[in-house]
């Protein structure tokens, strides 16, 4: 795939993610905004997402991100980006529908590759922006753009430390922080520093976690109450998931909180063996070997339950 080639003749762009945008999602459809905004300054973009966190305000033209769907458009082009199917696009879906083109660019192994006109789907990158830096010329690019990909690529990676990292990823960063990326601050900002309340609600989710599977699974669980209590909402509950998985002799953590009643968001995490994109798929969800995700109903006790016949696949019982 050639970026020039999938906006040849458009006067018009659209760029989108999954909902629920993370730092990949949200760094692919900004990097390609200012790619178009340098490369094709003739093409009016937008770009379309859910609401994000202030934390990512050092990414250039944020606020422009437009978070509704206001009126009926016909775009020329529209990329899809870090999503393989429309339901995840949420509201969004409504554009890539009538749009003249759609381009999917992922790097999700559950994308089947057939989502939209032009496909390209890369399993082996480590996230969305290292397949769209390869698809860039350095004379493409500027420090905007570079900021914008180092973003999702420390956001899918756990700063380098899962093992989706490979030679070429760390290829992609070295040359990304030589274009004058501020590393040590984006990582700091958007994936340590933490406000009072969202340590508060750590700390809960922490105290009150379980393990099962004779200490190889972890879980914790919050309910709408519990974010009320606190005054979070799901922006200030990234990185739970993460402290959960790195608990000692656990291979898999799951953390779910409700969205409505009797409706959870499951974010799962694993080591060695455990493959999460599979359990996460068979609930109609999807992710990485390592990390995915899903939506499940019931109580809490019928989603652990439930996810725990997936595991138990893998995870064989002394």
């Amino acid at each position: 795939m050639k970026l020039k080639n999938e906006l040849k003749g458009a006067k018009t762009a659209a760029i989108s993610g999954h909902i629920r945008p993370d730092g990949d999602c949200i760094g692919s459809c900004m990097g390609l905004y200012h790619y178009i905004r340098k490369n094709f300054p003739d093409i009016e973009a937008d770009v379309y997402l859910e609401e994000i966190s202030d934390k990512y305000d050092y990414i250039e033209g944020v606020k422009d991100i437009r978070h509704t769907v206001s009126e009926p458009k016909e775009y020329d082009v529209f990329f899809v980006l870090d999503c393989g199917d429309t339901d995840r696009l949420g509201s969004f879906a409504e554009y890539f529908k009538t749009a003249k083109k759609t381009v999917c660019i992922d790097h999700h192994v559950s994308n089947s590759g057939n989502f939209a006109d032009s496909n390209l789907v890369e399993p082996k990158s480590a996230a969305t922006c290292e397949t769209l830096f390869y698809l860039m010329k350095p004379e493409e690019m500027n420090t905007e753009i570079a900021t914008a990909l180092y973003t999702g690529l420390i956001h899918d990676t756990g700063v380098f430390k899962h093992s989706n990292t490979t030679e070429r990823t760390m290829t992609a960063a070295a040359k990304l922080v030589g274009m004058g990326v501020e590393f040590t601050k984006i990582i700091n900002d958007t994936f340590y520093e933490k406000s009072y309340v969202q340590n508060q609600i750590l700390g809960r989710a922490l105290l009150e976690s379980v393990l099962f599977f004779n200490g190889r699974c972890i879980f914790s669980a919050l309910r709408q109450k519990d974010l009320t209590f606190y005054g979070v909402t799901p922006k200030d509950l990234g990185g739970i998931v993460d402290q959960l998985i790195v608990t000692k002799g656990v291979k898999c953590a799951i953390f779910l909180y409700e969205t409505e009643p009797q409706v959870f968001k499951v974010s799962l995490r694993a080591k060695d063996e455990v493959d999460v994109s599979v359990v996460a798929a068979h609930f109609g969800g999807g992710g990485h070997v390592k990390a995915a995700g899903c939506t499940m109903m019931g109580s809490v006790y019928d989603v652990i339950n439930n996810l725990s016949a997936q595991l138990a696949k893998q995870i064989a019982e002394e």
